[in-house]
């Protein structure tokens, strides 16, 4: 079991899904991941679910915005990297070559959030601590495993995280030719980078989020039963292990790896 009571500066800290259907999500990602739930008001009267492993907030499930209601947008999985002053990187966020989308913003007492774009597009988050630290387990089956964005410019977006956290990155060559990037904390790697899949059109450019499970053909099966679909079918990655992508019935896509 891995215990997390707070993240370093440029960490992947949190990750949730924005959805049109809150109740039929909770019911999917239940099936799947053994989740509890327990529901809070949203002040526009609705209400979104806190995702639990026991007694650890693992992540959390959220109605869509009015603007993807309107546009009728798939379910989104949105990740967030910790950051130490969230109005400093927002500042910051024009002169390393990205787009500042939303925020900063106070979420209450919990912390400050902020989204923005790196070059070539994929929406992130960040998030400064207040009673909200994160997630409180990570990398291991249930919870958040790891992150990757997929990007048309990986070089672009590799230059500017680490223009405006500081990363330090290992690049690994692959078969095809290109590199897949991962950003370092502390010696230890936090994310990655890769260029954006162009056949097939199956995965968008974006972030995608990672979640453990002990069985990722269990996994699979779970998730078909329950309604979603395949999107990559599973894998052997090396050194990241078997992988595979899915769809919730709303449209969110995310991947399963057996750790």
């Amino acid at each position: 079991m891995a215990i997390r009571s707070g993240f370093a500066h440029g960490e992947v800290c949190w990750a949730d899904l924005q959805t049109s259907d809150v109740a039929a999500a909770k019911e999917f990602y239940a099936s799947i991941f053994g989740w509890r739930y327990e529901d809070l008001p949203t002040p526009d009267g609705r209400s979104y679910s806190q995702a639990f492993l026991d007694q650890e907030l693992v992540t959390v499930i959220a109605p869509q915005n009015p603007q993807q209601q309107l546009a009728a947008a798939p379910g989104q999985w949105n990740v967030y990297l910790s950051v130490a002053d969230a109005a400093e990187l927002a500042a910051e966020i024009p002169h390393a070559g990205g787009a500042l989308e939303f925020g900063p913003e106070a979420v209450g007492g919990t912390g400050v959030m902020v989204f923005f774009a790196p070059p070539g597009g994929g929406t992130t988050g960040a998030w400064q601590a207040g009673s909200h630290l994160g997630a409180a387990r990570v990398e291991e089956p249930g919870a958040l495993a790891w992150a990757e964005l997929l990007t048309p410019e990986p070089q672009a977006a590799v230059g500017f995280f680490q223009q405006l956290f500081g990363h330090e990155v290992t690049e690994y060559p692959q078969d095809d030719g290109g590199t897949y990037t991962t950003l370092m904390v502390g010696g230890a790697e936090v994310a990655g980078i890769a260029t954006v899949p162009t056949s097939g059109n199956t995965l968008k450019p974006g972030w995608q989020v990672y979640f453990g499970v002990a069985s990722v053909a269990d996994a699979v099966a779970a998730a078909v039963a329950a309604g979603g679909t395949v999107v990559v079918e599973p894998e052997d990655v090396e050194e990241a292990g078997t992988i595979a992508t899915l769809s919730d019935p709303q449209g969110g896509v995310f991947s399963v790896l057996e750790i």
